[in-house]
């Protein structure tokens, strides 16, 4: 008898994923989301947001695409628990669509959506040019500029990321930024489905939704000496908003551009854009996030 072949875990990571962002009707306008296949802890905003924006696409036509995510994260949700997530028609207009979603668990919202939907048009087109990096082949694999750097990947995120290939350029997650004036505080990775992967429109933009939430907020700590990793900081996403410019293929190569033009009051704010490897902005994403280090945090 022959060997089994062996699955590639690759592959299987991006089944898991798929599985993950795609949501089960329970009723009209009620879904239900599969819990995180990470351990006990928060769940993954971008998970939320990605499920919250896959439930407001299902009461949606086909033809009008989402152009714009709008999110508030209320509570931190459960990794070992599903989310259900209820949606509310506001709008349906001959252009543009507008759906509210309330994502909960436990019987209390963990987090607001709208999301507005375009039927599209031609216009007005600019867009600023894709800055000129590394590309992802000069880049290393995120794990291993990390190990480099001292910080081996925790489980959780290894788990996270599985089914994407990540690179981030210089400066790392961990590196410095300045905030001199003389610039902000920024860092771009280079991320893709680590296979080749059939999507439609749909599903494209729930994973760069899913996405859009690795490293921004880690951002914001570049010119302060501290990182994820940092013993007593207390991290969070207060809210998050996408703007989809065009359908994204996630399984080529696209170039995340974050900074940070300014922190605060234990918050900091952050913004990306996502060219994909031709140039074109696919996406623009902003968000703000607590920042706080536990032992000089007031009660």
């Amino acid at each position: 008898m022959g060997k089994k072949p062996v699955a590639d875990p690759r592959q299987s990571a991006i089944e898991d994923l798929r599985s993950l962002l795609t949501i089960e009707e329970l009723d009209t306008d009620l879904y239900r989301g599969a819990s995180s296949a990470e351990g006990p802890g928060r769940v993954f905003g971008g998970q939320v947001v990605a499920q919250a924006l896959a439930a407001a696409a299902r009461s949606m036509a086909e033809g009008k695409p989402a152009h714009s995510l709008h999110a508030y994260f209320m509570r931190a949700g459960d990794t070992t628990r599903p989310i259900i997530y209820r949606v509310l028609r506001d709008f349906d207009g001959g252009s543009f669509a507008n759906r509210r979603v309330v994502a909960m668990q436990g019987g209390v919202p963990i987090l607001n959506l709208a999301a507005s939907f375009h039927r599209p048009e031609q216009g007005f087109a600019h867009a600023a040019a894709m800055p000129q990096v590394a590309p992802p082949e000069a880049c290393p694999d995120l794990a291993d500029a990390l190990a480099a750097a001292g910080h081996p990947m925790p489980p959780f995120l290894l788990e996270r990321l599985a089914a994407f290939d990540v690179r981030p350029g210089p400066p790392s997650p961990i590196g410095t930024g300045t905030s001199d004036g003389r610039g902000m505080p920024s860092q771009f990775l280079w991320f893709r489905l680590a296979r080749p992967t059939e999507t439609d429109a749909t599903m494209a933009r729930v994973v760069l939704a899913y996405a859009s939430d690795f490293a921004l907020l880690a951002t914001a700590m570049l010119p302060h000496s501290v990182s994820l990793f940092t013993p007593g900081l207390q991290v969070a996403s207060l809210d998050h908003a996408v703007w989809f410019h065009a359908t994204p293929k996630p399984d080529d190569w696209l170039l995340y551009c974050m900074d940070s033009p300014w922190s605060g009051h234990a918050r900091g704010f952050t913004r990306g854009a996502i060219f994909d490897r031709s140039g074109t902005m696919v996406a623009s994403v902003a968000q703000e996030g607590l920042c706080r280090v536990m032992d000089r945090a007031q009660d």
